[in-house]
């Protein structure tokens, strides 16, 4: 298993997560544009604010599992099951790469 191809990769996919969140996040708060003053439109945006602040609270809750997967790599605890203390399969930490725990346990 090559660790710092992992790393690497989960440093991307943090980045893009963060980007992701803050995008969502300012758009929901209308911090570069006024709502509308019509009622029917503002009902709508209300509507895809809500979207929105879904979409940037996911973004931030994988960005902390990721946060995490960084600081075991970190630690040389990565793709070690937090349950069972075996090792993390190949596989599933390339499905999903800050799996804390192995398949049996999880």
């Amino acid at each position: 298993m090559n660790i710092e191809r992992i790393r690497t990769d989960l440093l991307e996919r943090l980045e893009a997560l963060e980007a992701r969140s803050e995008k969502a996040a300012r758009h929901a708060s209308h911090r570069d544009e006024p709502l509308s003053a019509d009622f029917e439109e503002q009902a709508a945006e209300s509507a895809n604010d809500e979207v929105l602040n879904v979409i940037a609270d996911e973004a931030r809750h994988e960005a902390d599992h990721i946060r995490d997967a960084l600081k075991r790599i970190a630690l040389g605890q990565y793709g070690v099951c937090d349950q069972c203390g075996d090792q993390i399969t190949e596989a599933r930490l390339i499905a999903v790469p800050y799996s804390t725990r192995c398949i049996e346990c999880a």
